[in-house]
């Protein structure tokens, strides 16, 4: 029933719109000057605050500054990290909207690994003060030994870790948790490699022919019920919406949390390849958030939910700090590349707080995980209609303005 409904509205689309996939339009999305490369550009610029981290550390680790001094010179660093490219993207008027988002996302990545790293860093020390000789954490892991017996990798210990070979490979690795021994394989399977290329190659030309000819349409002929304020035809947009919609979000977490991830994973033969669990089986909206993305959870528990704990916060205070950090995040990957503030996206997070409250609380079973795949379903279209609704009226009206400047 699934494959023929969809299918008859893929029919339906194509008879109505024609064939609209054009892969070469996706280059618009990213430049709007073939001159001139701001995204990428800004991209390689965050090697600057890398560097800036790691000298930072050496110069802690021989102890030729304070720590005081160096949490101070972390915090402009890491303000910085978040200011910075989203200054630029304000600004720079060749930005494109897709490119803002990747360069914010490359940024946001760098902060989150950079704080990891200081922290971690920062526990080494105090291990070394308290005259520890091994060093033992609870994610670090032995080497792993070759067919011939001989150590694939060498155990490092602080401070022998801060080299640009340790930093760079963090910051390539499919991870924001930082160790001075991450757990690797012990070689490169080139079928798995060749097999996660293609699905890589494959799921990216599928998700621009989806976003091009089945979204895009149903995206523009929803922008009249919503400034006519017609309900019934709003919520028949957003019903319309929601499948492929909630299709594409499908296909994308393939993509890049399997696909994607395992690549570059297997490429640096890393070896924790936990990227995601079995979130289709929440039966909470909470656990949907512990187990979707693996490694912005880790993250959040290590650096920020634990340590809060630690310092005596309520458990519910604590949960609700990871919620609002996560819709700051969320709003500053969607607002800013857009140019307009809206805090849709950071009222949608915020909202998960009294949703998983309630499905927490009365549902049960397959009852909260049918709550769960309904505000998945149907609570990304509301955010992608007002959003697509919001820079629609905003650009308009810039245009219409600009047609009277040039009338007068």
């Amino acid at each position: 029933m699934l494959v023929l409904s969809n299918a008859r509205l893929f029919l339906e689309n194509l008879i109505k719109y024609g064939i609209l996939v054009d892969p070469i339009q996706v280059i618009s999305l990213f430049l709007k000057d073939p001159y001139s490369w701001p995204a990428p550009c800004l991209v390689i610029a965050s090697n600057a605050f890398i560097m800036a981290a790691l000298y930072t550390e050496r110069r802690l680790s021989v102890g030729t500054i304070s720590e005081a001094t160096g949490t101070f010179l972390y915090f402009i660093n890491l303000s910085v990290i978040l200011c910075f490219p989203a200054a630029t993207v304000l600004t720079v008027t060749s930005m494109t909207s897709v490119g803002g988002v990747f360069a914010l996302g490359v940024y946001t990545i760098v902060f989150l690994k950079l704080y990891s790293y200081m922290d971690v860093n920062r526990w080494c020390r105090e291990i070394r003060k308290a005259k520890a000789r091994t060093l033992s954490r609870s994610h670090s892991c032995p080497s792993v030994s070759r067919a011939n017996g001989a150590a694939a990798h060498a155990l490092v210990t602080y401070p022998g870790n801060l080299t640009h070979r340790d930093m760079y490979y963090f910051m390539f690795a499919p991870t924001l948790c930082y160790e001075l021994n991450f757990p690797r394989s012990s070689r490169i399977r080139k079928r798995f490699l060749l097999r996660r290329l293609f699905e890589m190659l494959f799921f990216t030309q599928l998700l621009v022919g989806l976003i091009q000819q089945w979204m895009v349409p149903t995206i523009q002929n929803s922008m009249k019920p919503f400034q006519d304020m017609d309900f019934s035809r709003m919520v028949e947009r957003l019903l319309k919406l929601a499948v492929p919609n909630h299709f594409i979000w499908l296909v994308f977490f393939y993509w890049f949390f399997h696909s994607s991830m395992n690549f570059v994973a297997e490429l640096m033969q890393f070896g924790d390849r936990e990227f995601y669990r079995d979130w289709w089986n929440s039966e909470t909206v909470t656990y949907f958030w512990a187990n979707w993305n693996i490694p912005v959870h880790k993250w959040c528990l290590r650096h920020f939910y634990k340590p809060m704990l630690q310092r005596g916060v309520n458990k519910w205070v604590a949960q609700t700090a990871v919620f609002l950090v996560s819709a700051f995040f969320h709003e500053y990957l969607v607002s800013i590349p857009l140019k307009m503030f809206r805090l849709w996206a950071f009222m949608g997070m915020m909202a998960q707080i009294p949703l998983a409250w309630f499905v927490g609380r009365f549902l049960r079973g397959n009852y909260g995980n049918a709550a769960m795949w309904m505000s998945l379903i149907i609570g990304q279209p509301i955010a992608v209609l007002m959003y697509v609704h919001d820079y629609y009226v905003l650009h308009s009206s810039q245009a219409q303005g600009g047609e009277r400047g040039v009338e007068l």
